[in-house]
């Protein structure tokens, strides 16, 4: 039996981005979003399509039962998702989420966790992510599902 745990895997994407600054581009974007700074996130890894978000156990973003909350839990995995879909941007777009579900698996409880997001289909328009949360262990906590949409010529910035 293999210590190694397939949940963070690499997944098997296979997208090309429209600019060589698509990483930086990520980056930038990631670091203008406050809430991202309040909760103690950092972006972990950026690739095409896919992006790894980490968030420290704060008791300061706990529930009533000491879990991490799942706001904080949703917001984390829905950034990944979102600066996953604008790695595959042209780099004068902007993203915007549209919609997300997400199931909340176990609870959010460990010293860190990590968000995945993974686009699984890029439209021009469109685009449809999954994200799925892991504890210290490696165990899945939570999955979402978000549709994403290219914001073009309206001033937004990242």
């Amino acid at each position: 039996m293999s210590d190694r745990n397939p949940n963070l895997d690499e997944p098997s994407v296979d997208f090309e981005p429209q600019h060589d600054g698509y990483a930086s581009r990520v980056q930038t974007s990631f670091d203008k979003q406050g809430f991202m700074a309040t909760l103690g996130a950092r972006l972990l890894r950026v690739e095409p399509g896919w992006v790894d978000v980490s968030l420290p156990f704060s008791p300061q973003l706990t529930q009533q039962h000491g879990f991490l909350h799942a706001g904080a839990v949703a917001a984390v995995v829905d950034t990944a998702c979102g600066l996953a879909a604008l790695s595959l941007m042209p780099a004068d777009a902007a993203v915007l989420t549209v919609e997300f579900k997400i199931n909340l698996l176990a609870p959010a409880r460990g010293d860190a966790f990590i968000a995945r997001g993974v686009v699984k289909k890029a439209g021009r328009t469109l685009m449809v992510a999954t994200g799925d949360v892991f504890d210290t262990d490696h165990n899945i906590t939570a999955a979402l599902t978000a549709t994403l949409m290219t914001i073009q010529n309206r001033g937004l910035i990242g």
